[in-house]
């Protein structure tokens, strides 16, 4: 008996092992080539975001409007780089605004070109002041 017991444990141990090696095959629901595709469109969205904001502040409009109402510029373009989510597309979005309508530096939109201005900048404080 004891001898039947000693040939059939090893025998039993075997095999309740192997369905667990089978198993162990990781599976995953999104493939590990799309998720990493997924991973760096977000990282490449999100520095272009930063590389707007970046170009906007650099602007001497931009430069010029936030000497006159003394806001830090040096700081703000820091905070940039730890803006995410929500607050960075806000603030590329206003970014961009501002881009776009100092593009053709025609005259007539100073004055809206002016307020776009004060609005990011305004905007980057409130989401540096928050965190």
């Amino acid at each position: 008996m004891r001898i039947l017991r000693m040939s059939i444990v090893p025998v039993l141990v075997i095999l309740t092992a192997f369905p667990s090696f089978a198993a162990a095959e990781p599976r995953h629901a999104v493939a590990p080539a799309a998720l990493a595709v997924a991973v760096a469109n977000h990282a490449a969205k999100q520095d272009a975001d930063r590389q707007s904001i970046h170009q906007a502040l650099s602007r001497p409009e931009v430069i010029e409007i936030a000497a006159k109402t003394g806001i830090d510029l040096a700081r703000l373009n820091a905070a940039t780089e730890t803006l995410s989510g929500a607050d960075l597309e806000r603030a590329a979005a206003a970014a961009r605004q501002v881009n776009d309508s100092l593009i053709g530096g025609a005259s007539s939109v100073v004055i809206s070109t002016t307020t776009i201005i004060i609005a990011l900048l305004v905007v980057i404080l409130i989401i540096v002041a928050v965190k």
